[in-house]
């Protein structure tokens, strides 16, 4: 299916990631359909990324940015505007579940909003203008964590609450002008950063082990290819009358009958 997303801007947060990572796979899914990418992301990773982009033959842009900081995230969306003149789209990506509990300072808290909601509402601020111009769209990656909860991550889930919050707010807000909002909700996805969690972790093999058991469909986890097409498919003029929606990429993890994991 064609997505018609070639020659669309899409700007995307935190897709420097390693390889394999979320938004790493939607960033080469993106240049797989045409579409071209305006990355934000702290890591100097970004510049072989869009360079290894351009190398075939499709435009993109790398804005290295802090994105807790407001004025590096204005600066990044003024270069995107100068150079293309439209956006089309905007992903937010950006999450670190960075374990910032009760026992976190008032600051370490903040910086927790800053970089997991608060970087969201700046990008969506400063694309606005464009992304009325084009009636574009948003698409929020959210986390299960924002309704389960876990535990000792209080800045994480407050983000991702707020994050989801924000999708239907923005849904409402931006009817007039034809803009759509939805969120992707993860729950247990294999990338880098989790087998990095998962040796940090005495029996590590056992609490892998443990979780996969716990996700209905098959007992696997979600790849990023499966969040990337469900991402791609959202942003495209296929899904052209969805929007305020929480779309869930997680196997039944969240909603299915715990009764499914009862073992015989």
């Amino acid at each position: 299916m064609d997505l018609n997303l070639r020659g669309k801007v899409v700007v995307i947060s935190g897709a420097a990631g390693k390889e394999g990572s979320i938004g790493e796979t939607i960033l080469q899914r993106l240049v797989g359909e045409g579409a071209i990418p305006a990355l934000i992301d702290r890591n100097d990773r970004g510049h072989g990324y869009i360079k290894a982009i351009q190398q075939k033959g499709i435009d993109a842009i790398f804005c290295q940015t802090d994105v807790t900081n407001p004025k590096e995230i204005e600066h990044a969306l003024t270069s995107i505007s100068e150079k293309y003149g439209r956006i089309d789209v905007v992903l937010n990506n950006v999450g670190v579940n960075d374990g910032v509990g009760l026992d976190a300072s008032y600051e370490e808290f903040m910086d927790s909003l800053k970089l997991n909601m608060v970087s969201y509402f700046l990008i969506v601020k400063h694309a606005l203008p464009l992304l009325k111009k084009s009636k574009g769209n948003i698409l929020n990656i959210g986390s299960k964590v924002a309704l389960t909860g876990q535990g000792r991550t209080s800045g994480y889930a407050a983000s991702k609450g707020g994050v989801l919050a924000l999708t239907r707010e923005w849904a409402v807000d931006l009817i007039p002008y034809g803009i759509r909002s939805n969120a992707i909700i993860i729950a247990e996805s294999w990338t880098p950063s989790y087998d990095t969690w998962i040796k940090t972790l005495p029996d590590g093999a056992k609490k892998l082990q443990s979780i996969v058991k716990k996700i209905p469909l098959e007992n696997r986890m979600t790849t990023p290819d499966e969040i990337a097409n469900v991402c791609l498919f959202t942003i495209s003029d296929r899904s052209s009358h969805t929007t305020g929606q929480y779309i869930f990429v997680d196997g039944g993890y969240v909603h299915l009958d715990r009764a499914l994991l009862t073992e015989d």
